[in-house]
């Protein structure tokens, strides 16, 4: 058996009875907030145990996995298996440059780093864009006074599961984690090893559904 929560156990019953069903009917149904079962939804979406459609609502996904196969994929392959490299920069880094780094390198977010490839702080699009409207003087700022601080960012371990690193982009709301290791198990010193992304967990998932 898949080892879902609860909540999402109720959302598969939910759908087994009354399927396509909105949103807003399964969280009424549950007593909840649409909000409140955003992730729950993101999560079986993701691991195709439901799919949605515009204008129609949710309903039982079709599954070329069984479940076993694909609770095993979900919770026990590691990040490290399925990361990419992570695109970064220093903090003396201009704005301006960093806006051009994004462009060139196709992603979304830019891990800052010092001279050691230690965690310094990240900075994303909407960090950027923010800064730089109606902002002259932005493109010469160095990417320090921009970027979240590393107590704010959040990251994930090699040896994490993808599971993992999927609650925490959909709970958090952001596109990429950087891949962390701590030295010497000190969890303020957080060397850069890469990132994972949405897109690699979705594209990893496509796989492993063409194998079966």
């Amino acid at each position: 058996m898949i080892e879902f929560t609860k909540r999402q156990q109720e959302i598969i019953e939910i759908l087994k009875k009354h399927e396509p069903i909105t949103a807003e009917q399964i969280a009424e149904m549950l007593g909840v907030s649409k909000g409140t079962i955003r992730s729950d939804l993101a999560v079986l979406v993701m691991t195709g145990n439901i799919e949605a459609k515009p204008k129609v609502g949710y309903f039982l996904g079709k599954k070329s996995l069984n479940h076993m196969e694909r609770s095993e994929w979900w919770h026990k392959t590691p990040v490290k298996e399925i990361q990419s490299v992570a695109v970064t920069i220093d903090a003396s880094t201009t704005v301006n440059d960093a806006v051009i780094s994004l462009f060139l390198e196709d992603v979304g977010t830019l891990v800052v780093v010092n001279e050691d490839n230690f965690l310094s702080g990240i900075v994303s699009r909407k960090d950027l864009l923010k800064v730089t409207l109606g902002n002259a003087q932005a493109a010469s700022m160095p990417i320090q006074l921009v970027m979240t601080k590393k107590p704010k960012v959040y990251t994930v371990e090699p040896d994490d599961s993808v599971y993992e690193a999927a609650r925490k982009l959909i709970y958090y709301q952001i596109d990429s984690l950087p891949v962390v290791k701590k030295v010497n198990e000190n969890p303020h010193s957080l060397k850069v090893v890469g990132r994972i992304t949405k897109t690699n967990i979705v594209k990893s998932l496509i796989e492993v559904e063409s194998e079966a």
